[in-house]
């Protein structure tokens, strides 16, 4: 993710002789904490000091503040996001990743080496509705060695996603689910990690502002009943998995049930993990070890 720092202070006049003005000086990180609480923002004094300091200058803190004020996801303001111990670029526009996701991209790292060491070769792993890419590239960068692919039907999502995962050595492909990904990945991905819209169409206008305003509505609804995505992801995994491959999403609490039989009814074993502390709920969906790919 490219910086910007601030100019220089100009030099002193040498027609006139008398010194430059001194360059201004940053509000006092009180004053930010002020009008973020005024707009509503309840961890104030977090983002403040996190915007004074990704602040060039007073005119970017005074402009990140008034967006961050208008609601605008503290993600888009900063260009970044803390994810899996990585910081993410995070470009407006692009859905923001959520912290309770860390507990499926330890899952996911868990089976990754437990592949690696079943079949004494490098993970294939594939980042499916990857939006930043976050949950690919904070995967790669756990494992020892890994062929890492992702993939977004949002060209927005796709031009963030190479930022970030070109870094771990990895490739996006932009496309709608699996017919973006190259043809030789077919019976050969070991951990599918897909990160579906699950929220229910008629419940999309209850997300706070700052997401169904600021991020892509394509990542957010998951049609009547959340699942819709969901079930083609199902459907198709099989096809792509490698023996004894996992594919993993999240998906709501109440939805879980509906979600394992779509994982059943594909043909793979299913398992539901929950984190209290995230509140997550992730159904993992595993290829028999002796089952080829259909």
């Amino acid at each position: 993710m490219s910086s910007s720092h601030p100019s220089p202070p100009p030099r002193p006049s040498l027609a006139s002789g008398a010194p430059a003005a001194p360059p201004p000086t940053q509000p006092p990180r009180s004053a930010v904490v002020a009008r973020l609480r005024a707009a509503g923002c309840v961890f104030a004094e977090d983002e403040a000091a996190l915007l004074v300091a990704a602040a060039p200058t007073p005119d970017d803190l005074a402009a990140m503040v008034e967006r961050r004020a208008a609601g605008h996801p503290l993600e888009h303001v900063l260009g970044w996001a803390e994810f899996g111990g990585l910081r993410i670029a995070v470009d407006p526009g692009v859905f923001v990743p959520r912290r309770r996701t860390e507990y499926l991209l330890g899952r996911a790292v868990a089976l990754g080496r437990r592949a690696a060491e079943r079949t004494g070769r490098r993970t294939v792993a594939v980042d499916l509705c990857c939006g930043s890419g976050a949950v690919g590239a904070a995967l790669a960068a756990a494992l020892d060695e890994v062929e890492l692919h992702a993939c977004d039907i949002e060209p927005a999502a796709v031009r963030c996603a190479r930022r970030n995962v070109a870094a771990v050595g990895g490739r996006v492909h932009e496309g709608d689910l699996f017919t973006a990904l190259p043809g030789h990945l077919r019976g050969r991905i070991d951990v599918l990690t897909a990160n579906v819209p699950y929220v229910p169409t008629e419940e999309v206008g209850l997300l706070p502002p700052e997401a169904r305003e600021f991020e892509p509505l394509v990542a957010l609804d998951g049609g009547t009943d959340g699942l819709d995505v969901l079930r083609r992801v199902t459907a198709a995994a099989p096809r792509w998995l490698a023996p004894g491959g996992h594919l993993l999403f999240e998906t709501g609490e109440r939805q879980a049930d509906r979600a394992v039989e779509a994982v059943r009814h594909s043909g793979l074993l299913a398992e539901v993990a929950t984190c209290d502390e995230r509140y997550a709920t992730v159904v993992i969906g595993t290829l028999p070890a002796g089952t080829a790919g259909r």
